[in-house]
């Protein structure tokens, strides 16, 4: 069936086969996300094998990635819906297959930073396309589960990649952290081809906002850079200081820019739903913070208690495990109470969980009973937030706008991946790591995850409040 030929199947009717399609979108996701941790575990070991790269030079390597992915997944969004989901999910996969074998070869930080970008492009385009077609398999009173098991597949990923990846850097080095992903790419895109149906939401023309894309990429990336080069001698505090300044109000220029523009990267009209706006808000800012826990853990567990790649990589599992059945479970309770009950429990929780990583644990190694505790905890957390928060918002939007909604959700969210890695190289990219140094980031951790808390207030997604939508009622 050609892109011209397929027609768009309504929203509320499921597809015979929703299961089959989720699991052939989440093997892309899966791999996504594999890779994502994998570089978490990996980031000392690519960096010796530099000599002369800076841990600022290299946390590049993670950056450009979500900056590219933050300012692309919009408008790739608008793409997957004009050109075909399925189309579009299966060119993002082999673009990001491809990337993968360049990022495993790469001879030197630039050439990586370089092939991470080609990278991070294909998991735009695969990305949203992905969600909408699993949103379109499934009637719409069983998309809240669905998402709880979506959020489960990333957060299974998350519980894998660290000590798959681990296992892999030890054996054969970083470079199949990489390499890894060829296999799983080529047997998604074999899958897609046989079992996936093409679906079109029809556009009159579509047009890329470059000016946006820009606006975005070097907002996001000035802020980063002023960040990560606190510490260096290069610069000075006044000149990284305009640095930053620039930054945001190249971000904050966007917005008279979209009003001017007849198709910006994204309606800014989107934001007069409370629920879509602070589920947004709240991601950026839970973003930050979980990308800081999920990277500090390996500082503390490879310079303060010395661990080994392996057992640093595999301490770590067990919090994200948690994830998952928690995420699935979040998501049949979202179905009867709404999501903002689990987001406030969540925040809350998560909150408590630096507080134990901040008091309890010491520079003598006992994991079972002063980390375990506290990772059990985080991962309890995480199950309730994200899955929520991504469903969240996309609650109540039109069919039309599945693809660009979950696309602002996920770019928000990249955004605050960036400033996480760039606090967390700040504050523990150091020769001498101290436990003072994790009372900062832990600091810092609490915070974000009490402010999360109180952006979730005005997120209304209750099954009444659908109902009101769908009857016409409010």
């Amino acid at each position: 069936m050609t892109a011209t030929e397929a027609t768009y199947s309504p929203p509320d009717k499921a597809t015979p086969n929703g299961w089959r399609v989720f699991a052939i979108a989440c093997i892309a996701i899966f791999m996504v996300s594999l890779d994502t941790t994998i570089l978490y575990a990996g980031f000392s070991n690519i960096l010796r094998s530099f000599p002369g790269a800076t841990a600022a030079d290299l946390s590049w390597a993670m950056n450009a990635y979500s900056i590219v992915y933050a300012a692309m997944l919009i408008p790739a969004g608008g793409i997957a819906d004009k050109f075909g989901r399925k189309k579009v999910f299966m060119l993002g996969v082999l673009l990001f297959v491809s990337a993968s074998f360049s990022c495993g070869a790469s001879p030197n930080v630039g050439f990586l930073i370089i092939a991470r970008i080609v990278q991070s492009i294909g998991a735009c385009l695969l990305s949203p396309a992905a969600l909408a077609i699993v949103l379109d398999a499934f009637p719409r009173e069983k998309r809240m589960i669905v998402m709880g098991a979506w959020g489960a597949v990333g957060a299974l990923a998350a519980a894998l990649g660290p000590g798959i990846g681990s296992l892999i850097i030890d054996i054969g080095g970083w470079q199949w952290a990489f390499f890894i992903n060829i296999p799983i790419g080529l047997f998604c895109i074999w899958q897609s081809a046989l079992s996936l149906q093409e679906s079109i939401q029809p556009r009159d023309k579509l047009r890329l906002d470059w000016v946006g894309i820009l606006q975005l990429m070097t907002g996001v990336g000035a802020i980063a850079f002023g960040l990560v080069e606190l510490n260096s001698a290069h610069w000075s505090a006044v000149e990284l200081l305009s640095i930053v300044v620039l930054g945001l109000a190249l971000l904050l220029s966007y917005i008279p820019w979209a009003k001017s523009n007849p198709e910006p990267l994204f309606e800014l009209s989107l934001f007069k739903s409370d629920t879509f706006l602070f589920a947004n808000i709240a991601g950026f800012v839970f973003a930050i913070a979980f990308a800081i826990m999920f990277f500090s853990f390996f500082f503390w567990m490879k310079n303060i208690w010395h661990f080994s790649q392996s057992m640093a990589g595999t301490a770590i599992m067990p919090g994200p495990l948690t994830v998952v059945p928690t995420a699935i479970l979040s998501g049949k309770l979202a179905s009867k109470i709404g999501h903002r009950p689990l987001l406030i429990t969540g925040t809350i929780t998560y909150a408590l969980s630096s507080l134990w990583f901040m008091l309890v644990p010491d520079a003598s190694p006992d994991y079972l009973t002063e980390w375990l505790p506290g990772l059990i905890l985080s991962g309890l957390s995480v199950g309730l937030v994200i899955p929520s928060l991504s469903a969240a918002s996309v609650f109540g939007l039109p069919a039309k706008d599945y693809a660009v909604g979950s696309a602002i959700n996920h770019a928000v969210r990249q955004i605050g991946t960036v400033i996480g890695v760039s606090l967390t190289v700040l504050l523990l990219a150091k020769t001498e790591l101290q436990i003072a140094d994790f009372h900062r980031i832990y600091a810092i951790h609490i915070t974000l995850a009490l402010i999360t808390g109180l952006l979730c207030f005005p997120i209304n997604t209750h099954p009444r409040q659908l109902l009101a939508k769908t009857t016409g009622t409010i």
